[in-house]
Formats: structure tokens, C-alpha cells, sequence
């Protein structure tokens, strides 16, 4: 019901509590318990030390150790003073973590740059990281939002820690390179403005940058180092053909093999096409290849300029190949310039083109062994930057825009159909509000395949959708925002969340469709409530409600208005948040439909219970627990135990409040539902602290802690950082409680959550003294006004007595 947050990098001290003189020290999680984040290496140890507790929370080891680079190119050959340069930068003494890799297209930047990262891995203990930024590709280049993000769930960050800001997003990066030793290599960047985001701060890391611009910006800015790669000599030209057809041909002429070389522009890419196509023609003369080649070149130049230079020689090297191919494998090279996304699987390809799997298969094995297509991993492939604009030419002048557009809406409609069939397998909400019929591919055999799928197809997904949406495929990119939306939820993506409902949005609203525009603003508002951009979530839940009542659907405007009503309770908007719950209640009576209707009365139930209607709270909660029990929905029977736990303690009765919330707690494990289980142990927190056994609570806000953290939950993190820090107040440990206080204070100030601000400074404010006590107890003071329940009227007039 809640939503979830961000992440928080703060860490926790290790510090020892002493135990009260009538602790038996049999605490919840205590003996020697670890909690790890697999993820990230950070952990918590609960162990017994001199009759206390001992507490530590923060880095454990380095976690994840990503080798992201694709394979270098084969036969690599030269650049060694390049090469002997980049070696140098493991034994300088300086704090380097910037080196450019400037040249012309097609100069082998990118093969320079991986081979050193694969020659130099064990340098790098903590792993090497990698992207393509795209910077010259005919598509959209990669953001740098988007590498961030990529490069944070990399480094094992969890999805929902990644913040929602460049800059934010760019300072958590920073952060957890700052005790690692890694290698980013930044590919094909356009601008200074696309890499700054992603350089490392100080520390022990290097990003290599490689673009056809010489970024002196990075120089200035950031002390990068700088290295213009030039062609090859004629020479080491030379030495690059014969090194790859040595073993396909014998007895040319080494003056024709120099020919060969000068038409290339000495130009590694170039040359290694040119070489690929010799070798595999080992019979025919070189010379008959060479005639060919200035054929090509003639017609080529009496297309362009007439000028013979490094860009036209490129090109004439592409035609050609182009030219060589069989007709079908040709074909299939114009089709994969249409490709929405980066790289592209073999089932992707075969939906572009349409045709039969086997001839797709080689038309790709072909394509391969001519350069022309590079391999990324098993049956995914990819085009260099230079080979992707002459693909998107070739289908240009060869295909129909019909033809075209028939090919993107083949592959559009293959990612939509693989995408539902992902989300049934993937996704915790499988409602997909419309049926994509019995035609399409098969599913996916189990859990783990479709994730493999989604991890692999993740960043080409939103592409698709833009994609639909660019080639008038609106009905398709809301399905595929819709579909997206479920498996989005499952794994936090928010930012992907973000931008595909919006362009499914639009869609519905060009096609007039208000069911499906309902449905978009239904899913914006879960987001900004999950994301606590809280203003906008009102306004898209509001827009849902109203259309969902123009057309009747009493089901999802009962959704609507049970999500409205938790973002008035996150916006600790209380009278507005029983409003919507009270109309949602009438309308779930009116449906008849039993778990809705318990859901409703455990929303309705917990707000009355933050508005002191005691009697209220009880009476829609023991409604809510009865009829969860009677649907046997454990889960839920658990989150409406923790309400009515709470309600027992507001009313002093916290044997029952302790009782309730350790049933809860139970139920969560039993369920296997960690998030529940942090819910759950905040209360139970809360219920030992009113019972007077804080060192047991202080056990289970850690637990809490911990697992919100692993999951990023910042929000729900900082309660529980909130809860022990009240509790080392209690055990009289005043400088671990401001320590606590201090970083719940801060997160609730990051996240924006006025209220609980509020709540956390006064808390601060009791445990210091003098000035800076004044200054926290006034400002929460101030923040409180905001509010007009009966708990914000109290703690404001506790305040009010504080600071005569």
C-alpha cells in the first residue's frame, strides 16, 4: 500500500549498547546474526559482546565486479606506442582519472580502448565498466542520465536507490567508486557536456573517453590526459592485412597488398572489411579485388565531392562489401539500420526482416565474418556507429517508406508480444488490461530466462516505444508503455517508468482513447507517489478518478481513489486522505467486491488512527483483518496487524500493541516478503520501545534498516534510522541518538517529506541543547504550521513550551 523511495548512502556507525539491568539479552536477531546486501557488500552484524549488543552497518566488501567491455577485435595488431602509453598510467604517480582517446571515424579508437582494458583486467580488481554513449549514431545518443543509471545498477545499487537527478544520480556514483579501483571506458562520446557526469572523483579509477573530438573541456575542467589516434602508417597498414589473410591466401603481390592498404585511408576499420573480404575470396587475384574497390571508389567520388578522403574511403570500403553480398543477406543488412535500440538479438533481427529464421541466421553469420556486424555475446550483435548510418542509407535507397515502416511495426510488435509474455512470467501485478490473443511467441520457460531477457533488452525497450509512437504506432507504444509499466514496478526502474508511460499518454490521448489515458495517469501517479513527487501524483490520480467515473468503472475508481488517499497520507495530508478513503469505501460497498473492500477499510482504519479517532481506526480495522482472514491473504492480514498494533499502543495498551506487531512480523518472514517484514519490524520497534525494551527495539529498527537499504526504500529507512535513534535515547546513549537523529533528519530533508521532517527535528532538537536545540526546535516549529491534525497541533504546542 505504501510506496517505496530511494535509497539513502549514509552509513551507520558500529557502536555497543549496554544492555538495561533487566534484559535476559534473548533479543530478536542477537548471536552472532549477519545480514547482508548481495548486491553491494554492505552489512550488519547483531552479535553478543560484554552482556551488550554490537551494531555494525556500512560497507562490507566490494560487492559486485562488473567486466562489462565487449571482446576486442580479433587479430589486434599495432599501436604499440598507444598501447605502451596506456601502461604508463598504471605506474604514475599522479591521481589520473581522465584520458581522451581523440580521432576520426573508423580510426580504431574503440578497439585500442578494449584491447587495453582486457590486457590490463587484472589491474583492475574491482571490475571494468563500459558503454556505448552513441555520440555519432544516426539514433538518439545515450544520455547521461541514462549511463548513470546503467552504471549504478551495475555497481549493484538497487533499482529503487538510483535518485531521480543527474546530479544526484552522478554524486551516489562518485561515492561508490570512492573506495574501488575500476576501469570506465566511456565510448563514442559526443561532448564534454555527456561524459563530465559519468567521471569519477578522486580516488583510484580511470574512465578512458573516446570520441572524435579532442574535449578540452575535460583537459581544463578535470586534468584529462589526451591522445589523437592517427591512421595507421602504411606500414603497419600492411602489417594489418597480411595478419588477417596470412591464413586464407598465399603469394600476393606485396605491392598490390600496399594498394589495397591506400585505398583504405589506412584506416584500421577499413582495412579490416577490405581484409575480411579478401580472405574469403582465397582464389581470386588481389588485383581483381583492387579494380573492384576503384570501380567503387570512382562511382563513389562521382557522387560526392570528388576530394579522396578518410570519410569517402570509409564509405567505399562499406559499398564494396555492400555490393559482395548475397541479395538476401544484403536485405537483411538494410533492415537492422531500422533497429529502434543499440544492439539486437537474433529473434529481433528475424522480426525485422520478416523472413525465415535459417536465412536470417546466416544472413547474420555473414555479415559477421565481413565486418560488417559485430557480435556482442551469444546471438546479440551490434553496428559500428559508421556501419549503422550506411545500413540506415542502403535502406533508404532500396526499401519503400512502406516497406520501412512495415519492418519497424514488425520488430515493435515482436518486443510488445515478448514483453507480455515477460511480465505474466516477471512481474508482482499481472493485470495487463488487454489481452494480446493466442498468436505470438512462446513464453519464457521460467523466472530466471525472462530476466535474463528483460536485463538484456532493458535499454532497448523504451526505444521500441518511441519507436511505435515516431512511426504512428500509437495503439502498439501505449500496449508496450502498459506492459513495460508492470515489469518496471517489479524492479523500481522508475526513470524507464517515467518516460514510457508519458509518451503512452500521449498516445491514448491523440487516439482519444480514455480508458487508456485513465490507465496512464493511473500508472504516473503510482510512480510519483513511489518517487514522492507528491503534488503530481494528486494530479494524475484526480485525472484517473474523473474519467474512470465518466465510463462506469467502479473497480479502477476504487483504485484511484485508494491510491489518492495514500498520497494525501505521504503528503501527511490526513482530512484529505480520509476523504478519499470514505469515498472510495462507498464505491467498493457498491461493487461488492470483498478484497477491495477490506483494502479500502485497512487505508480508511490506519488514517483514523493518525487522527486520533481511536474508536474509528478500531472498528475499520478489525472489519479489514476479519475479511483478509477470511480471504486467507496473509500478507495483508499481516500490514492490517501492524495498523491495529498501532492503534493498541496510542491507547497504552502495549502488551497487546507487542503481541500484534510480532504476529505481523511473523506472518512477513513466513510470506517471504522482506519489504512487509521492514514494515512490520518498524512497528514492532515502536511497540517494544512503548513496552520499555528499547535494546530489543533497537535490534529490530536495525533489521529494518537493513532491509530497506537493500531494497531502496529511503524513506522507510530513515524511519528506522528515526526509531534507533529514539532508542538509544532511551538506553541514554545521547550521542548515538543525535548521530541517528542527524541522518534521518537529513534523508527526510532530501526526499522532501515536510512532515516527517517536522518529526524527526523535534526529536533531534530533545537531545541536544543550547542554540543548535533552539535552532531545530524553531524550524520544526515553522514546518508544522503546514499541518492542522490533532498530532501536529500537539507537537507544535509542545514546541511552542520548549522555546518561551
Amino acid at each position: 500500500m505504501k510506496g517505496d523511495g530511494t535509497t539513502s548512502t549514509s552509513t551507520l556507525r558500529s557502536v555497543v549498547i549496554k544492555m538495561p539491568d533487566d534484559s535476559d539479552g534473548e533479543l530478536e536477531g542477537a548471536g552472532n546474526r549477519s545480514l547482508v546486501n548481495s548486491n553491494t557488500g554492505e552489512i550488519v552484524q547483531v552479535r553478543d559482546v560484554e552482556g551488550g549488543i554490537h551494531f555494525h552497518y556500512g560497507s562490507g566488501g566490494r560487492g559486485h565486479r562488473p567486466l562489462q567491455p565487449p571482446r576486442g577485435v580479433r587479430g589486434f595488431v599495432n599501436r604499440i606506442s598507444e598501447l605502451t602509453a596506456l601502461d604508463e598510467l598504471l605506474v604514475d604517480d599522479e591521481n589520473l582519472v581522465v584520458y581522451v582517446i581523440s580521432g576520426t571515424a573508423g580510426v580504431g579508437k574503440t578497439s585500442l580502448a578494449l584491447h587495453w582494458a582486457h590486457r590490463a583486467r587484472a589491474e583492475f580488481p574491482d571490475g571494468q565498466l563500459y558503454i556505448d554513449l552513441r555520440g555519432y549514431d544516426p539514433g538518439l545518443p545515450v544520455s547521461p542520465d541514462q549511463a548513470l543509471e546503467r552504471f549504478l545498477l551495475a555497481l549493484g545499487v538497487p533499482a529503487a536507490a538510483v535518485p531521480a537527478d543527474v546530479e544526484a544520480k552522478s554524486s551516489l556514483y562518485r561515492s561508490a567508486l570512492a573506495e574501488r579501483r575500476m576501469l570506465i571506458i566511456l565510448d563514442n562520446a559526443a561532448n564534454n557536456a555527456q561524459v563530465r557526469p559519468l567521471i569519477p572523483g578522486s580516488g583510484q579509477s580511470l574512465a578512458i573517453v573516446t570520441s572524435r573530438s579532442h574535449l578540452q573541456g575535460l583537459a581544463i575542467r578535470h586534468g584529462a590526459r589526451r591522445r589523437t589516434l592517427d591512421t595507421l602508417t602504411e606500414a603497419e597498414a600492411v602489417q594489418l592485412l597480411t595478419t588477417t589473410i596470412r591464413e586464407y591466401r598465399t603469394g600476393d603481390d606485396p605491392a598490390e597488398v600496399a594498394e589495397l592498404a591506400g585505398l583504405c585511408a589506412y584506416l584500421p576499420l577499413a582495412l579490416r572489411i577490405a581484409a575480411e573480404r579478401a580472405a574469403s575470396r582465397p582464389s581470386m587475384p588481389l588485383s581483381r579485388l583492387i579494380a573492384d574497390l576503384r570501380d567503387e571508389s570512382e562511382l563513389w567520388n562521382t557522387l560526392s565531392t570528388g576530394d579522396i578522403d578518410e570519410a569517402e574511403a570509409v564509405h567505399t570500403v562499406f559499398a564494396w562489401s555492400y555490393r559482395a553480398l548475397p541479395e538476401e543477406t544484403a536485405l537483411v543488412f538494410c533492415l537492422l539500420g531500422l533497429h529502434p535500440g543499440a544492439d539486437f538479438s537474433e529473434a529481433a533481427a528475424e522480426a525485422l526482416a520478416g523472413g525465415n529464421p535459417r536465412q536470417v541466421r546466416t544472413a547474420l553469420d555473414q555479415l559477421t565474418g565481413a565486418c560488417l556486424l559485430e557480435p556482442t555475446g551469444f546471438a546479440r550483435y551490434r553496428f559500428h556507429d559508421l556501419l549503422r548510418a550506411y545500413s540506415v542509407d542502403c535502406a533508404q535507397s532500396r526499401l519503400s517508406q512502406e516497406e520501412q515502416l512495415a519492418a519497424v511495426q514488425r520488430v515493435c510488435d515482436w518486443y510488445l508480444r515478448t514483453s507480455y509474455d515477460c511480465a505474466l512470467t516477471l512481474a508482482h501485478d499481472t493485470t495487463l488490461l488487454f489481452e494480446m490473443g493466442e498468436s505470438g511467441p512462446p513464453g519464457f520457460a521460467d523466472h530466471s530466462q525472462a530476466a535474463r531477457w528483460y536485463a538484456e533488452e532493458k535499454f532497448n525497450l523504451e526505444a521500441a516505444v518511441r519507436a511505435a509512437a515516431g512511426t504512428g504506432q500509437l495503439l502498439t507504444a501505449w500496449r508496450l508503455a502498459a506492459v513495460l509499466e508492470r515489469i518496471y514496478a517489479t524492479y523500481n526502474h522508475f526513470n524507464d517508468w517515467r518516460s514510457t508511460s508519458r509518451i503512452g499518454l500521449d498516445c491514448a490521448r491523440e487516439l482519444g482513447l480514455r480508458a487508456e489515458e485513465a490507465a496512464m495517469h493511473d500508472s504516473l501517479g503510482r510512480l510519483c507517489r513511489m518517487t514522492m513527487r507528491l503534488e503530481e501524483a494528486v494530479t494524475h490520480h484526480i485525472g484517473a478518478v474523473a474519467t474512470y467515473r465518466e465510463l462506469g468503472d467502479l473497480a479502477n475508481v476504487v483504485k484511484g481513489l485508494n491510491g489518492l488517499g495514500w498520497v494525501h497520507l505521504f503528503r501527511h495530508r490526513l482530512h484529505d486522505a480520509r476523504t478519499a478513503f470514505s469515498e472510495a469505501l462507498d464505491v467498493a460497498q457498491e461493487l461488492d467486491d470483498p478484497e477491495w473492500h477490506a483494502t479500502v477499510l485497512y487505508s480508511l482504519g490506519y488514517t483514523c488512527a493518525q487522527l486520533r479517532d481511536l474508536d474509528a481506526a478500531d472498528a475499520h480495522l478489525t472489519r479489514s483483518l476479519g475479511m483478509f482472514r477470511d480471504l486467507e491473504s496473509r500478507l495483508y492480514e499481516s500490514m492490517a496487524l501492524t495498523a491495529t498494533s498501532y492503534v493498541a499502543r496510542v491507547r497504552g495498551d502495549s502488551g497487546t500493541s507487542l503481541a500484534l506487531a510480532t504476529e505481523a512480523v511473523s506472518i512477513s518472514r513466513e510470506m517471504t516478503n522482506r519489504l512487509w517484514e521492514a514494515t512490520a519490524l518498524l512497528y514492532l520497534g515502536k511497540a517494544q520501545r512503548a513496552a520499555g525494551e528499547s535494546g530489543p527495539a533497537l535490534v529490530s529498527y536495525q533489521a529494518a534498516a537493513v532491509i530497506c537499504r537493500q531494497n531502496g526504500d529511503r524513506s522507510r529507512e530513515a524511519m528506522a534510522v528515526e526509531g534507533a535513534g529514539l532508542a538509544y535515547g532511551d538506553l541514554g546513549r545521547g550521542d548515538d541518538a543525535v548521530d541517528f537523529h542527524r541522518q534521518a533528519v537529513a534523508t527526510h530533508r532530501q526526499l522532501g517529506d515536510r512532515w516527517k521532517l517536522a518529526k524527526n527535528l523535534v526529536n533531534l532538537s530533545r537531545e541536544l541543547s543550547g542554540d543548535e536545540a533552539r535552532h531545530c526546535g524553531r524550524e520544526a516549529f515553522e514546518i508544522l504550521a503546514e499541518f492542522d491534525d490533532a498530532k501536529s497541533l500537539a507537537l507544535r504546542t509542545s514546541l511552542a513550551e520548549d522555546l518561551v
